[in-house]
Parts: C-alpha cells; structure tokens; sequence
C-alpha cells in the first residue's frame, strides 16, 4: 500500500512482555516508511504518533519542502499500540479485545519500536527521533532508554512525564466518555456515541488556548463559529472506537520516563541519562503540556534547548500541518538541529 511514496508496512512482534508483566498476544506495530536506509545506517529518523491520530497525520512534515526529505532520510512512523493499526482493543487476540486489552505503556511501545529497528534496520542509530504530543513523550523516553542509540531528539508540544495537572485534563475527558451506560465498561456493543461526543466538546477546550478562541482564530480552519468546530470534532471522534481511545489515553496518563527498572522512578536521573542534542519546543500557550514543566525538564538534560513555540493554538501549535505559521517554525528547527555535528 503506497500513500504519498511512503509505504505501509507490518512489523510482527509477537508475545510482548509489558511492563505490567501481562503479555500482548500475537502483536504487531504498523508504520509508514519513506525512503532507504543507506549503507552506513545513519540516515534513520523516528517520527511516533500522537494521541487520536496514525501515521497518516504525520505525512504533512515530510517531503523536499522541509528538513524531513526522504531522498536524504529514510523516515520511519510507527503506530502507537492501541491506536487501530498497530495492536488495539479492536483488533487484539480475542482473549485481549474490548475491555480485556492490558495496560500498555509508553516504555513498552519504545521497547516494540527498538524491535523494530533492530530487526528490520539492522539496529542502526536514529539520527533524530521527533514528535509532537505524544510523539515527543516516547522520543524523550527512547533518549533515557537507548541513550547510545539516540543522537538528536526533537520534542513538540509534550513532557517527559504526565504531569499531575494534565493527568487532571485526563481524567475529566475519560469521565466524559466512560459516563455513557452503552459504554459498559468496554464491553459494549454499539459505540458510545453519547459518550465519544462529550469526550470530544470537553478536548476541543483543552486542546487551544483562550486567545484562540477569543481571537476566533478557528475561523482559519474553516469554521464560522464556535459551534461549528465542536461539531467538527464530534464528528471527527465518532469515526474513531472509544476503547482504543481510553487504551491510548491510559498510556498517555501513565507516562514517566522513570518508571522502569533502571530508574526506579528517579525522574531528575532519567533525565539527565539523555545524551543526544535535544530540543525541547512547548507552546507558550499550551493548557496541558506546559511551558512551565517542559523548560524545568529541559533544564536538567545536559544537551537541551527549551526554544519555545510562541502561538495562540495552545497544544495545537504543535500539530502536523494544523497552522502553516507554526509548522514553519517546528520544520526549521528542526532543521537547524539536524544541521548540528
């Protein structure tokens, strides 16, 4: 399957260990892939998924218009378990599916996608991970995981951990869909429609800034008014299976590069196990990811630069394509940071 000259493809993992000690039956990672690696294996760029989207959201960073060229790099999207194309509730092995499907966390998708890597990229280097949301939690989770295998790490609108504050923003939005009685504790059999469209409403708040909203800067996206955009995210969220929205979600509320074996949940040690060139870009209005923790994390990573994202789309500054203005700033940053010995 070809879209845009990248290729889908299916990674077989098999029976993975989670952290949890459960294990993930008969699983897989889906990704998009854009050019080759070449023979010296350092041309490789990981681009994870943020949350509610797939591969095909990434698509817009990439191409000759911008640093993320597939004639120079081989670029790699792998599918976050639970998403709806790598392993999710909807498609597990049928012990795992609905509301059986295990816990999963940010460390064991990493540790999927190093498998990946080892066996489909003869375990080469990353010349730069980079991601936004989501995305960049499992960038900065490879950089304390594979330190020696990271060399640039690029980290959008997204911290190290779930901060208690955004873990609050999770907690209201899960509430939203799960209050729904056709939810039935995943084990529904028709969607909770009532539920994914208060899911949705309650994000839509979240996800841009006050001034976007006062500015009507929604206006740009093709919306006349306020009612108009959350109806276009109603409609986008009933596309989309509440279970492995919750699924993904509870990895996202999970998330702390810490939480492992090896730092025991020593964050400020994690941290500073980060060796690759790191630039960490929040956005100066963002409600939940915040200014305020990404720059104290970036703070205690012996290579980082906190270059703020100054925007009024709040968390969506960061999404692929969503502001042209904004994605020309992430692109020649990005830029600037492969362009660094």
């Amino acid at each position: 399957m070809v879209i845009d000259q990248g290729v889908v493809k299916r990674f077989e993992l098999g029976e993975l260990v989670l952290q949890s000690g459960a294990v993930l039956r008969e699983s897989q990672l889906t990704y998009l892939q854009f050019g080759e690696l070449n023979t010296a294996g350092d041309n490789l760029i990981l681009l994870p998924t943020y949350y509610g989207g797939t591969h095909s959201g990434i698509a817009p960073l990439i191409g000759a218009h911008g640093p993320l060229d597939p004639d120079h790099y081989c670029i790699v999207i792998p599918n976050l378990i639970g998403n709806g194309c790598s392993t999710s509730p909807t498609d597990a092995h049928g012990t795992q599916t609905a509301g059986n499907f295990p816990q999963v966390t940010i460390f064991d998708n990493v540790i999927a996608q190093q498998q990946l890597i080892t066996e489909q990229f003869n375990g080469a280097s990353l010349a730069l991970i980079m991601g936004w949301s989501m995305g960049g939690m499992q960038a900065l989770q490879w950089g304390c995981t594979f330190p020696d295998q990271v060399r640039r790490i690029m980290s959008v609108c997204a911290t190290a951990r779930c901060w208690p504050h955004n873990r609050v923003f999770l907690e209201g939005v899960k509430a939203a869909l799960t209050c729904d009685p056709v939810w039935q504790h995943g084990f529904y059999t028709q969607q909770p429609e009532t539920g994914l469209k208060a899911f949705a409403r309650v994000y839509a708040g979240w996800a841009y800034s006050q001034a976007f909203f006062r500015e009507e800067l929604y206006r740009t996206l093709g919306h006349d008014s306020i009612d108009a955009l959350l109806a276009y995210w109603e409609a986008d969220h009933l596309e989309q299976d509440a279970n492995n929205l919750l699924a993904v979600l509870s990895t996202w509320m999970h998330g702390d590069i810490s939480a492992n074996e090896r730092y025991r949940g020593d964050f400020i040690a994690a941290l500073q196990a980060i060796k690759a060139q790191t630039v960490i870009m929040p956005s100066s209005t963002d409600l939940y990811f915040t200014r305020q923790d990404a720059c104290w994390e970036a703070q205690h990573i012996p290579d980082a630069r906190c270059l703020p994202l100054i925007s009024d789309w709040g968390h969506c500054a960061g999404a692929p394509g969503r502001n042209p203005v904004d994605t020309r700033v992430i692109l020649d940053a990005c830029a600037e940071l492969l362009g660094r010995a």
